[in-house]
């Protein structure tokens, strides 16, 4: 969907240098895969040596599912996130709001805390978020090492955020 083509247009911008790119899916997530398998294979055509892999988790929050609910399902996805960020061990994580990036990005967090692997977070809220920040936007605002927003409103309300202008 929309988060899966920003993420790929921020990619597409960063150097050979980031490889290899682990992708982290939900596991209902049936648009993405290919989406993101196009986007490398391409990239494959300027740089010879690009590596990636594709995970998936379970989602964490369905669209309108209830907020109690929610908490279980999160819940749930961070656990079975940690083997696999222990696993990876993440140097960054650029992440641009589906609720699959928060269980995600907590446990790369848990695992700072705990001195195992210390890793950059940069959460980028969508462009379409212009007034107010996405559930995962308010979630990971406390979190994250960068914050960026793509509308000067956001950035008056969150003053730790960085506004770079739209970068999408």
């Amino acid at each position: 969907g929309g988060h899966t083509t920003e993420i790929l247009r921020l990619l597409s911008c960063l150097s050979e240098s980031y490889s290899p790119r682990h992708y982290v899916l939900a596991d209902s997530d049936k648009m993405s895969e290919a989406k993101i398998r196009s986007f490398e294979q391409k990239r494959a055509e300027t740089f010879s040596k690009s590596q990636f892999s594709l995970d998936r988790i379970p989602r964490s929050r369905e669209v309108r599912q209830s907020w109690i609910s929610s908490v279980l399902t999160t819940l749930y996805s961070i656990l079975y996130s940690l083997p696999l960020t222990y696993k990876r061990k993440p140097d960054l994580i650029l992440c641009n709001g589906p609720g699959t990036c928060v269980p995600v990005c907590l446990s790369a967090f848990l695992l700072g805390l705990l001195r195992i692997k210390r890793t950059v977070i940069v959460y980028v809220e969508s462009i379409c978020r212009v007034e107010t920040l996405s559930l995962s936007g308010k979630i990971l605002y406390y979190f994250s090492d960068y914050f960026i927003v793509q509308w000067p409103d956001l950035k008056k309300k969150y003053p730790k955020s960085v506004y770079l202008g739209r970068i999408v």
